[in-house]
């Protein structure tokens, strides 16, 4: 199978409101699939920001109410950042990789490398005292429950894509990436196709839902642009679903570490 286009339309959502704990968001994004006047098709592909996911899943923490551990308090010293905010970061991380003035990069309990292992203030209320924003418990599960109640509104199995941003080793910039997927092959695996000259492919794999991801990101942004999802069409998804865990390199394959 193949999921290359020869043409794709993205379009963000507009009008998606302040999402807060405890909200439908699979209504919310409903409304604006509605508003837009898009009338979902098999095949669509809707990318979220995980910080709708994770802000309507009630991932939110105050700072005022964390007590710096020892090992917090040091990291926090060598880094320059609040305690506090060092002892969340260690809270969702599996282990600390790399740090510096200003810098974390950590492992996320889920595998991925982050920097402050996902945790973020970055379009995060602070009424009432900082606050920073985790990624969802589960993103993979957190997709595949507003693919179910979209379906359920539309009848269209769109595919749903929980996006993050992220930096990269060696390369400036951040670029989109998925952190949780479901109704599509996140990983795409070539091996065995033929290339253009019948030379079967030994090693290729697609990274197709960061692929999407990205470029959901054009439309998204990164600063105050309030566009948080974004329908893709034009994909050809057909092949097994493969969920966004399978894009997380096993760690006795993972040469930059």
């Amino acid at each position: 199978m193949s999921a290359a286009a020869a043409t794709l339309s993205i379009a963000a959502l507009p009008g998606i409101p302040t999402v807060r704990a405890g909200d439908d968001l699979a209504s919310i994004l409903g409304d604006a699939i509605d508003a837009a006047g898009l009338e979902p098709r098999s095949g669509d592909v809707l990318v979220v920001t995980h910080k709708i996911v994770s802000k309507a899943e009630g991932r939110t923490v105050a700072l005022a109410g964390i007590t710096p551990s020892p090992h917090a308090r040091a990291l926090a010293a060598a880094t320059g950042k609040d305690a506090a905010l060092v002892e969340v970061i260690l809270s969702e991380a599996e282990a600390v990789l790399r740090s510096r003035p200003g810098l974390i990069i950590a492992e996320h309990r889920l595998g991925l490398v982050l920097a402050n292992a996902g945790v973020d203030q970055s379009n995060v209320s602070q009424e009432g005292g900082p606050r920073v924003l985790l990624l969802p418990e589960d993103p993979d599960a957190s997709a595949a429950a507003l693919r179910r109640a979209l379906r359920e509104r539309f009848g269209v199995p769109l595919a749903v894509i929980v996006s993050d941003s992220v930096g990269r080793a060696w390369r400036n910039g951040v670029v989109g990436l998925a952190i949780g997927a479901a109704g599509l092959p996140a990983l795409l695996d070539l091996r065995g196709r033929p290339d253009r000259e019948g030379r079967p492919l030994a090693v290729t794999q697609v990274g197709l839902a960061d692929q999407i991801a990205s470029a959901a990101e054009l439309l998204m942004g990164e600063a105050d642009e309030g566009r948080p999802a974004v329908l893709v069409r034009g994909l050809a998804l057909d092949g097994p679903e493969v969920p966004a865990a399978s894009l997380v390199r096993a760690r006795e394959a993972d040469l930059f570490r």
